[in-house]
């Protein structure tokens, strides 16, 4: 994994800790981390703030048709698809 991903990784977990209020727990996920389905507080309401936070944080906008289940599979998964938005 490239030096960028992993930067955007931290960055996307302290999204995620913030967004859905995971305090320590937050601290546990690594890239390979299982999200959607594995975390409780990830239903499709917090999906939606968890893209806001992102785009607002990054700097992007997300496209309907660029994002489905596998986009929050995992933590490396979503910050790949930040690191897609911004070019790295």
């Amino acid at each position: 994994m490239t030096r960028t991903v992993e930067k955007s990784a931290e960055a996307v977990r302290g999204i995620l800790k913030q967004t859905l209020s995971l305090g320590d727990r937050a601290g546990r996920l690594t890239e390979d981390s299982k999200l959607l389905g594995a975390i409780p507080e990830l239903d499709s309401m917090a999906v939606v703030n968890v893209l806001t936070a992102l785009e607002e944080h990054f700097g992007i906008a997300f496209e309907d048709d660029e994002i489905d289940a596998s986009a929050f599979s995992t933590l490396g998964a979503l910050a790949a698809l930040v690191d897609s938005k911004i070019g790295a």
